[in-house]
Order: C-alpha cells, then sequence, then structure tokens
C-alpha cells in the first residue's frame, strides 16, 4: 500500500458518518506509536490539575499499579470504538468506564477537561512529531470519537467539533493549572511507568526525553524545572527524524492493524480485568449509559502553597 493511499481514501469520506472508521485508520494503521505518545502526554496535562491530581493521588493507583492504570486507560478506549461505539461491546465498555468513576464525585467540568486531552493531545503530538499532519477529516474525527464518549459518560456540554476541543481545553487549562505536591507525586510516578518501558540504563535518560516535550506551564504546574534548550532541540529533532523515516516506509497493510500491547496482559484481557480491583467480576451496572453516580467525594482541597518547590533532580 502506498504511504499516503489511506489518506487519499479518508479525504474522500463524510466525518459526521465515518468518523469511527477514520479514527481506527489514524489509532491502528497511520499513527498508533504516535497516537499512543499523545496520550501519554494527555495524561501528564490532567495531572497539571491540583483537584484532579488530588484525586488520582488520594487512590494511590499510580503508585501501586501504575503501570496498569495506564494500560486500563489505553485499552477502554479502544474497547469503546474496536466493535463499533453502538455494538453491545462498545456499550459495555462505557458502562464499565462508568461504573469505575462512578466511586467518585468528579464535576463534569473536570471530565470535560479530560476528554479533550484525549482529544487535543494526540492532534498536536501527532501535527508536530508524526510523518504528516492530520487531514481535516481526521482531526474532526477524534472530536466525533470524543463527543460520542462523553455522550455514552453521561457528561454534559461536550464538544462537537475539534476547534470547540481545543478553545475547551486551553482556556481551562489557564484557569485551572497551577502547582499543588498532589501534581508532582502523581506526574513523577507516571514517568516512572514511561521509563520502565527502556533498559535500566537510559531510563533516567528517557524520562529526561519526556520532559523535554512538555511545554513551560504544564512543567511549571507539575513542579518540574525545563529541561536545558540543547536537549530539547535534540529530542525535537531526533522526533522529526524519525518521522521522516517512516514517510519512506509504505503504508502499514489493512491486515496488519498495530493493535494495543499490554503489559499488564501478556496473554489478553477481557474488559472486565480493566479497572481496580473492586470493578471486577461484578453484577450488569444498573445504571443507564450516560449517568455515572456520584458515591464518593474527591479528597479536600489541599492547602500547601501554590509555588513550585525548590528542587533539583
Amino acid at each position: 500500500m502506498g504511504r499516503y493511499s489511506r489518506l487519499r481514501r479518508i479525504q474522500q469520506m463524510d466525518p459526521r458518518q465515518d468518523f469511527e472508521q477514520i479514527y481506527r485508520w489514524i489509532t491502528l494503521y497511520e499513527f498508533p506509536r504516535d497516537y499512543l505518545h499523545g496520550t501519554s502526554i494527555a495524561f501528564l496535562r490532567d495531572y497539571g490539575v491540583p483537584r484532579i491530581a488530588r484525586l488520582l493521588d488520594h487512590t494511590q493507583e499510580f503508585e501501586r499499579a501504575g503501570q496498569k492504570r495506564y494500560d486500563d486507560t489505553v485499552l477502554t478506549m479502544y474497547e469503546m470504538v474496536s466493535e463499533g461505539m453502538e455494538s453491545e461491546h462498545g456499550r459495555a465498555a462505557a458502562r464499565h468506564l462508568n461504573r469505575v468513576h462512578g466511586r467518585y464525585r468528579i464535576a463534569d467540568e473536570d471530565y470535560r477537561y479530560v476528554l479533550a486531552t484525549t482529544v487535543v493531545g494526540p492532534k498536536r503530538w501527532i501535527d508536530r512529531f508524526g510523518w504528516r499532519r492530520l487531514s481535516e477529516q481526521e482531526t474532526e474525527s477524534l472530536a466525533l470519537v470524543g463527543r460520542r464518549m462523553g455522550e455514552m459518560m453521561g457528561i454534559s456540554g461536550v464538544p462537537d467539533t475539534y476547534a470547540a476541543f481545543e478553545r475547551l481545553h486551553d482556556d481551562y487549562e489557564r484557569e485551572m493549572f497551577a502547582y499543588d505536591p498532589a501534581n508532582r507525586r502523581v506526574a513523577a510516578a507516571t514517568l516512572r511507568i514511561l521509563a520502565s518501558w527502556y533498559p535500566a540504563p537510559v531510563r533516567r535518560l528517557a524520562s529526561r526525553v519526556s520532559l523535554a516535550v512538555l511545554d513551560e506551564p504544564l512543567l511549571k504546574a507539575l513542579g518540574f524545572r525545563p529541561e536545558p534548550r540543547w536537549l530539547r532541540v535534540a529530542v525535537h529533532r531526533a522526533f522529526r527524524t524519525r518521522a521522516a523515516l517512516i514517510r519512506l516506509l509504505p503504508g502499514r497493510p489493512e491486515r496488519f492493524p498495530r493493535t494495543p500491547k499490554a503489559r499488564t496482559y501478556p496473554f489478553g484481557w477481557t474488559l472486565d480485568d480493566l479497572g481496580p480491583h473492586w470493578a471486577h467480576s461484578r453484577p450488569p451496572d444498573p445504571l443507564q449509559d450516560g449517568t455515572p453516580p456520584e458515591q464518593a467525594s474527591v479528597p479536600p482541597q489541599s492547602s500547601a502553597s501554590h509555588a513550585p518547590p525548590e528542587e533539583t533532580r
């Protein structure tokens, strides 16, 4: 298959009707690794918001089972679209996700922001480091998948265009990004997970590479200092060189999708495996799609200073 053959097909499609197919092509064929990189950055952005980070820090899931928490998030999104979002499997994945989140009291504006990071984060990463930029049809497909996920989770006021998701994303960060000790703890735990994918001698460098692609407002909110300019430039050039090399390769054949490879589940998984232990082997969720309960409270706001610590790595 030619490198641009699938793009030409996508450009003839209507995202309003074909957004799930276009999304599958983006995530499984055209940009599988870049999409995951963008999603990883999206996770880190969530931690720049103190009340989100405090909730995650309170659960201690990243400290106790960080790789599983990462895998479960990626795999649940995959399960929602693998057989179609309107299929019984897609709806079961949405019900499972609602059950997991339903234990906590989470504001709709926080849900909307987290959802926006999963739309905006991959788009910005691919445009910056992918072998080509996303087309208009691909961009709107990301937004429409995000919107449908939000509807299935019962989140109100979810945007329906990429431009609206991007405005929500940037406005929310300007208002809500601030340093809190919980931000740094959860971010550090996630960076340890990302670094653990590499051999021990290069794990420290892998963490620094991850930090080198983050913008200054996010670094400040997480309590990390910017990496030296030489490292940021080197990382950017390395990713752009990778993109140039990928551009020379043929397109991925339809029979060889790059499906998620979860380190937590080397022998495969079922939907019931995903999420915290208390969400496993439960009877069917009595709630309808889109009505997550509010059974527990977010931990109270920390009284800690919002100034980053004076600390060296």
